[in-house]
């Protein structure tokens, strides 16, 4: 079992910058302005041969209980309860405050393992905090600065030791042979589902997410806009592996003005680029905003298998009603999603959430679905028939030939005379009429029309 090393401090001290260098790539969001990080982040980290799990996570600091900085310190202080040690980092150039001393008595007082780290010690400003840090009681602060890189050689020599510990005794038969371990094949670790979940802040999102594992995870809260970086979670649903993705809230781009709004939705756009499955979350109350529809389309021009969650189930009061009216504007807003999965869920209650994700697998399984050359063109032959191209400029186009060229999503190639003729209409003829024979509801399909080489053509270059 890898060993988790939550990185905590006061807000600004470098604990995103340091999780970064620990994991080779900039995933946790990084500004100069203090409380960034939200939610604490895990990912694989590497140091110099060490593997372990690094966790990020927020700054903390005094505040009033209840609010969205006590959330945020109780979240951190989650993270350091689940690791197996702390990396305690500091702010080298401002010396040492009043809250990293009462914060260090905390960790001294949990009896876990605690490293404490000096950090900014790139120049000489940094000389007079680093001494001043012996004072804090947990042992020689090692001096490093994660922006630069310094100082991870002395934190790898303090680091080794820990994995020794947790290494297991190897175990031998009456022969003296080191006896292997056997891996039960359920838990081997296979390839996760990663469904993301998506939405305009307030949906419910991380809500969601909490209640579908069970286990306060992510910050939640009334304030809208809490989650900044995109999360994820390993879990099991139903015997397969599932890669939840919390999101920020996406609004409409000439309201989102701030530098770390801006770089949380590049984040969630980035993770709708990757991910698999997309559970589009709206609220129940005012579904299908414009901003919803422009996600909806990102999400189809990107590819990916989309479902719709309609959160906030429980505060509808006339269900049946309501669900036929949210299919209307569904069908009659979503064209290019023609039978997509709608679900009424509550994140606050647990309501119909394990048809979502059994909607979503599901999904991503048709999203993944290949269909037999034969069987394609014994269709395509009928279609044509039943509504052949039309006729431009007093031309008819002749399409011959349809094969699938991919997957996820499905992608077909037709060859045909002059492919650029074929109006819209009839491409969306094709689509549809392939989506209803081979049982694609819901998922983006693309149509390649190509044009059929003539080996007679004599100008050919």
């Amino acid at each position: 079992m890898s060993l988790r090393i939550a990185i905590a401090g006061r807000p600004n001290v470098g604990k995103s910058t340091l999780f970064n260098r620990l994991v080779g790539r900039k995933i946790a969001l990084v500004d100069d302005q203090p409380g960034v990080t939200r939610d604490r982040r895990e990912a694989p980290a590497k140091l110099f041969g060490l593997e372990f799990t690094a966790i990020d996570t927020a700054g903390v600091e005094d505040a009033e209980t209840g609010s969205l900085s006590d959330r945020m310190r109780r979240q951190t202080e989650s993270a350091i309860a689940d690791a197996d040690l702390t990396l305690f980092v500091i702010d080298a150039r401002a010396g040492v405050t009043p809250f990293d001393e009462a914060f260090s008595a905390l960790l001294r007082k949990s009896g876990r393992p605690v490293i404490l780290l000096a950090n900014k010690c790139e120049g000489r400003a940094a000389e007079a905090g680093a001494v001043e840090a012996w004072r804090l009681g947990l042992g020689e602060p090692l001096q490093i600065s994660a922006e630069h890189g310094m100082g991870l050689a002395d934190l790898h020599e303090v680091l080794r030791p820990f994995f020794k510990e947790a290494e297991p005794e190897p175990e031998f038969d009456e022969d003296g042979a080191a006896i292997e371990a056997v891996v039960d094949e359920d838990d081997d670790p296979t390839k996760p589902v990663a469904i993301a979940i998506v939405g305009r802040p307030n949906a419910g999102k991380s809500t969601l997410v909490n209640r579908l594992i069970g286990q306060e995870r992510m910050l939640t809260g009334p304030e809208a806009g809490i989650t900044r970086d995109a999360i994820t979670v390993q879990w099991r649903f139903r015997g397969r592996n599932v890669a939840l993705v919390d999101t920020a809230g996406i609004r409409k781009r000439a309201r989102v003005v701030e530098k770390v709004e801006k770089l949380s939705v590049a984040d969630a756009l980035r993770v709708i680029r990757y991910s698999e499955v997309i559970v589009l979350l709206l609220d129940a109350e005012q579904p299908f905003e414009k901003q919803d529809l422009q996600l909806a389309d990102l999400i189809v021009e990107e590819g990916r298998a989309i479902v719709i969650g309609v959160n906030k189930w429980d505060a509808v009061e006339n269900g049946p009603q309501r669900r036929r009216e949210i299919d209307e504007m569904c069908e009659r807003l979503l064209p290019q999603l023609r039978g997509v999965p709608v679900v009424p869920v509550s994140a606050l209650t647990g309501r119909g959430l394990d048809k979502l994700i059994d909607a979503a697998i599901a999904q991503r399984d048709i999203w993944s679905r290949r269909v037999s050359t034969g069987q394609l063109n014994r269709w395509f032959m009928a279609a044509m028939e039943a509504n052949p191209p039309p006729a431009v400029s007093g031309r008819r186009v002749k399409m011959r030939f349809l094969t699938q060229a991919a997957t996820r999503p499905p992608t077909f190639v037709t060859f045909c005379t002059r492919p650029e003729a074929v109006p819209e209409s009839y491409r969306r003829y094709l689509v549809n009429a392939l989506r209803e024979r081979f049982k694609l509801p819901g998922v983006p399909i693309r149509l390649m029309l190509r044009q059929k080489e003539n080996p007679f053509d004599k100008d050919k270059s």
